[in-house]
C-alpha cells in the first residue's frame, strides 16, 4: 500500500513452502483477500520471499511473465524481497542454519543476484526495489579473532561483487536496487555501532578501491555509488532485542549519509525479571511456551548495573533464569505487532512506535514490511486465523502512520 510515508506490505516468510509452485499457490489463495480488506480501490505491495529453489524455478518455463500477469490482474506489486532465509524456512529445524549459505560463499553471492535480477523484472517504472539480506555471517561459528576478520573480509568481497552488478542494472535499466544488510544478535553485524563501523571501515575503504578499478570512477564517485547500492535494513525486533537508541541510531545514519533501505516492523518479547524466585519461576514458566525447536530465539538481558548478557538462544537462558543479577530479558521471537501486553510477558511493541514516529515526522526510507514469519510456532493462545493476523497487523501500522 502506497502512504505518505513510503510503501506498505507483509512479508511472505510467513507462509510455509519452499518451491515456487507453493510460493505462488498460497499468495493466489492468500493475497487478493488481504487486499479486498485493506487496499480495495488501490496497488497493493508484496514483500516477496523466495527460497533458493524456488528463485531458481521462476525463471523457467513461462513462470516469471504468469507471474507478472498475475500481479497485474490482482493489482498488486513486487518492490521489496527478504533474501536472508535461503534454504528451508519452516516445517525443518532451522536455528542458526538461517545464515547459512553466509557471504563468505559463491552459493550467497550467485542466490542474492539472481534475486535482484528478478525484482529488476517485477519492480513497477520510477520505483526503487531492496533486498534484505544476513549480516554477513554467524559468530559463533568461528573460534578465533583471526577467522572472524578472515570471513568479514571475505563477505565483504562479494558484496562488492554484488554491488557491481547492481551498478551495471542501473547503467543498462535505469532500475535502482539496494542490498539492505540485516543485523541481528549474534550475527557478525548485531548492532547499528557495528554495521556502521564496518561500513565505514570495511565496505567504503576496500570499496573505493573496488570500484575505481573495476567500474573506471573516481574514489569519491565510488563512495556515492556504495552509499546508493548498499543499505541497512532496520528490523526494529532486532535492535529493540539490544536495547538501541532507536532515534540516536536513525540520526546518526542520517548525518553519515548512510541509507535505512527498509523498515522491518517487527516485534520481540520482553520482560521484567522478579527478585523472589517463586515469582520468577512464574514468567519463566511462561516464557518456556516460546521455546521451541524450529528458530533461534537469542535473548539479551540487563543486569542491575544496565551491563547486558548474551544468550544464544532461549533454552540457554532459561537455564539461568534464576540468576539474581537479571532484571529484564528480551528475546528474539516476532510476536504479533497489534498485541504488546500478553498477560506475563510483554512486547516491545513501544520501540515499533518510536520508529514509526520517525518515519511519520521525517521519513528515511521508502519501504516499510512488517515481519512476523513465527505465525505458525506461536502458543495457541496468541494465534488467530492468518489471514486476519496480517490484516490486523497491516491494520495497525496504517492507523500509526496515518
Amino acid at each position: 500500500m502506497k502512504l505518505n510515508s513510503g510503501h506498505l506490505t507483509f512479508c511472505t516468510n510467513i507462509y510455509a513452502g519452499e518451491s515456487w509452485a507453493a510460493h505462488f499457490a498460497v499468495l493466489k489463495e492468500s493475497f487478493p483477500l488481504i487486499k479486498k480488506d485493506l487496499s480495495p480501490h488501490e496497488p497493493m505491495g508484496i514483500g516477496l520471499r523466495l527460497s533458493n529453489q524456488a528463485s531458481i524455478e521462476i525463471l523457467q518455463d513461462n513462470h516469471l511473465p504468469e507471474f507478472k500477469q498475475w500481479l497485474q490482474a490482482v493489482d498488486g506489486y513486487v518492490f521489496t524481497m527478504n533474501g536472508f532465509p535461503y534454504g528451508g524456512f519452516h516445517h525443518t529445524r532451522v536455528k542458526d542454519q538461517v545464515h547459512a549459505p553466509d557471504w563468505t560463499t559463491d552459493e550467497r553471492v550467485a542466490y542474492t543476484i539472481r534475486l535482484f535480477n528478478i525484482l529488476a523484472q517485477l519492480l513497477p517504472a520510477g520505483m526503487d526495489g531492496g533486498i534484505s539480506t544476513s549480516p554477513l555471517s554467524y559468530k559463533p561459528w568461528f573460534t578465533t579473532a583471526e577467522e572472524s576478520e578472515d570471513a568479514k573480509n571475505v563477505a565483504t568481497q562479494n558484496i562488492l561483487s554484488v554491488v557491481e552488478a547492481l551498478h551495471h542494472i542501473l547503467e543498462s535499466t535505469g532500475t535502482l536496487l539496494h542490498l539492505d544488510i540485516e543485523p541481528e544478535p549474534d550475527g557478525f553485524l548485531e548492532s547499528g555501532p557495528e554495521f556502521i563501523n564496518w561500513f565505514e571501515n570495511d565496505l567504503l575503504a576496500k570499496g573505493k578501491i573496488y570500484c575505481s578499478e573495476k567500474l573506471h570512477i573516481t574514489q569519491d564517485e565510488a563512495v556515492e555509488l556504495l552509499k546508493r547500492h548498499v543499505c541497512l535494513c532496520y528490523d526494529v525486533c532486532h535492535f529493540a532485542i539490544g536495547y538501541e537508541p532507536h532515534t540516536a541510531i536513525i540520526e546518526q545514519l542520517r548525518a553519515k549519509g548512510i541509507q535505512i533501505g527498509k523498515i522491518q516492523i517487527s516485534a520481540a518479547l520482553k520482560t521484567q525479571l522478579p527478585a523472589s524466585p517463586a515469582e520468577r519461576s512464574k514468567v519463566l514458566d511462561e516464557l518456556s511456551k516460546f521455546d521451541e525447536p524450529t528458530y533461534l530465539h537469542q535473548v539479551i538481558a540487563k543486569r542491575n548495573d544496565g551491563s547486558l548478557i548474551r544468550y544464544p538462544d532461549l533454552s540457554e537462558a532459561l537455564a539461568d533464569g534464576q540468576n539474581p543479577d537479571v532484571t529484564e530479558w528480551r528475546a528474539h521471537f516476532h510476536v504479533p505487532i497489534f498485541e504488546e501486553d500478553m498477560g506475563i510477558v510483554k512486547s516491545t511493541q513501544t520501540d515499533i512506535t518510536e520508529v514509526l514516529s520517525l518515519q511519520k515526522n521525517k521519513p528515511f526510507t521508502h519501504h516499510l514490511e512488517i515481519e512476523t514469519y513465527t505465525w505458525e510456532v506461536l502458543p495457541s493462545s496468541l494465534k488467530i486465523p492468518l489471514n486476519e493476523s496480517i490484516i490486523r497487523e497491516l491494520a495497525w501500522v496504517k492507523t500509526k502512520l496515518s
